[in-house]
């Protein structure tokens, strides 16, 4: 009854049919269940977006039908798609893209010509421009005149034009061939009489050997004498106490002493008044202060020269004969001298034989795959003391040799 109530006091103040008839439809749904349902709403699908053709033009669509005619299950009119601006290419794109990337056409520029000397007018000018070419290069000849000349407090000097330096090749000194020793010998005296000295020269040997200085087991060095002596004066210095002191003075050693000559070296600060020193065995321990003075000079006595021995004057009288001590330096080379420009050619020749026999017996164990000279003796000099060298051959050193072995043998 309320409902009722409420119903008849709005219609007598809105009277109309089309409202009071959608309120008295809302009262019996709400009274009763059994009314129909509006339909069901169908979802919608739309084709494909196209990529990249773009779709065909279709006529215009009618107008829609208003919503008195549309019945109740038709769909909603489907709207004209827009059609999209094709997208550009970007740089990524184009990496993972084949054959799309946008052809470039090529691009040609007009060839510039330089102008003949017969299409330039009078004046020096070509459609008006000046010639900066022309002009630079009067700029540059002005600016290297004025370089050529310079004032000094007002007065213009010229410059002395240097040449442009060039490269000289060099000169390598031809390699001298290998002559016999007796040919040598006789080259060397030639050699020192043209030029004439203040003093008497010494005839020094240069062997180049093929070892290895730097292994223990390939060292070379020993002791000879010379069949005809060094032709100079040694002194000799004997470290010897009692009878052996006694012996060295009666072979001629210029120095004999004990302690009081260690003593005597190491406080007289490196001068020395001998040039070859013998000890007895029992010194070698006391030498031992002495040692860096001696030492770089070679004079230390050593056992397997000689020089460390209980027979004195064998040994002084062996010094002051001719002994010569030869050892190789870190470039494997020895270095020797084995007598005076004023000795004859037959005493030059012995005392070289006697030194490559010496160089022979001094050839390391632990030298392998070389026979007696090839291998071994790579090079061999003969100098004076300020004067060429000249090469000798090996076949000649051996005959010098054997001839001194036999005649020791003998």
């Amino acid at each position: 009854m309320a409902h009722l109530r409420l119903l008849l006091s709005h219609s007598r103040r809105h009277p109309q049919p089309h409202r009071l008839l959608s309120l008295l439809h809302f009262s019996s749904d709400a009274s009763s269940s059994s009314a129909p349902r509006p339909p069901p709403i169908k979802p919608v699908s739309y084709a494909p977006k196209p990529q990249q053709e773009a779709p065909p033009e279709e006529p215009a669509a009618p107008p829609p039908a208003p919503e008195a005619d549309r019945g109740p299950q038709s769909p909603l009119p489907r709207r004209p798609q827009q059609q999209m601006p094709p997208r550009e290419w970007t740089r990524q794109d184009m990496r993972f893209v084949k054959d799309a990337a946008p052809v470039i056409s090529p691009v040609s520029y007009p060839s510039k010509v330089a102008p003949l000397p017969e299409d330039r007018p009078a004046g020096g000018q070509a459609d008006g421009a000046p010639d900066e070419g022309l002009r630079g290069e009067g700029e540059r000849i002005q600016m290297d005149a004025a370089r050529a000349t310079r004032s000094i407090f007002g007065v213009q000097v010229e410059e002395e034009q240097v040449p442009y330096p060039t490269i000289i090749p060099v000169v390598k000194r031809p390699q001298k061939v290998a002559i016999d020793l007796v040919d040598a010998i006789r080259q060397l005296k030639a050699s020192t009489n043209e030029k004439k000295r203040n003093f008497v020269e010494t005839v020094e040997a240069h062997v180049t050997l093929g070892v290895d200085p730097r292994r223990g087991d390939q060292m070379v060095r020993g002791a000879l004498t010379l069949p005809h002596g060094t032709g100079k004066t040694v002194r000799v210095a004997v470290f010897a106490e009692g009878p052996a002191a006694d012996e060295a003075r009666a072979a001629g050693a210029d120095v004999v002493g004990g302690d009081e000559l260690i003593e005597e070296i190491r406080k007289g600060g490196g001068k020395l008044s001998f040039d070859k020193c013998i000890a007895t065995p029992m010194f070698m321990p006391r030498l031992s202060k002495v040692a860096r003075i001696l030492g770089p000079r070679g004079l230390m006595p050593n056992p397997k020269l000689g020089s460390v021995t209980n027979d004195v004057s064998g040994a002084v009288k062996a010094a002051k004969s001719g002994r010569v001590d030869f050892k190789i330096d870190k470039t494997a080379i020895v270095h020797v001298g084995l007598g005076k420009v004023n000795f004859s050619e037959e005493s030059l020749r012995e005392n070289i034989g006697a030194f490559v026999h010496a160089l022979l017996l001094a050839k390391p164990v632990g030298l392998k795959k070389t026979s007696k000279y090839v291998g071994y003796v790579k090079k061999f000099t003969l100098s004076s003391t300020m004067g060429p060298g000249f090469p000798i051959t090996i076949p000649s050193l051996s005959v010098a040799a054997d001839h001194y072995n036999k005649v020791q043998v003998s």
